[in-house]
């Protein structure tokens, strides 16, 4: 678990905070920002780095017309600039797994309840399967 200071705010979490006003101060081109979100996922951990290349994989091929961003220094998917879903590091917030998260404009409503993050241990060929079903439905 993060430790906490006199803000309330983690170290790890004071500097996501800090990633994030340097995301938004940035303007980049699509392809820009998918190479700066590549080069974050390249200098992850391995698991978290085998979890959001699956990730990034599945977004590629099942909806490409989303825009690969960096959201508090972890990859996201957004539409029209908008974070969709984003995959929370692990090892960055020293909790006990990865973390595959969305936001309210992911089409993911079912009733009076539903997840918004899913936990994943590891990229698996199942991890893979139920990755592909939420990101259709996000975007569906």
């Amino acid at each position: 678990m993060a430790s906490s200071t006199k803000s309330g705010f983690s170290a790890e979490e004071r500097a996501a905070m800090k990633e994030r006003a340097r995301e938004l101060k940035l303007s980049k081109s699509r392809d820009e920002a998918e190479k700066d979100q590549l080069k974050k996922i390249a200098e992850m951990p391995k698991t978290d780095r085998e979890i959001a290349e699956g990730v990034h994989a599945v977004v590629k091929e099942h909806a490409p017309e989303l825009e690969s961003k960096t959201w508090y220094g972890m990859p996201g998917y957004a539409r029209d600039g908008k974070i969709m879903f984003f995959v929370q590091s692990a090892e960055k917030f020293k909790t006990r797994y990865t973390t595959f998260g969305f936001n309210d404009i992911a089409n993911l409503d079912d009733g009076d309840l539903w997840p918004t993050a899913y936990a994943i241990p590891e990229w698996s060929a199942a991890a893979e399967k139920k990755v592909t079903a939420l990101v259709k439905k996000a975007v569906s």
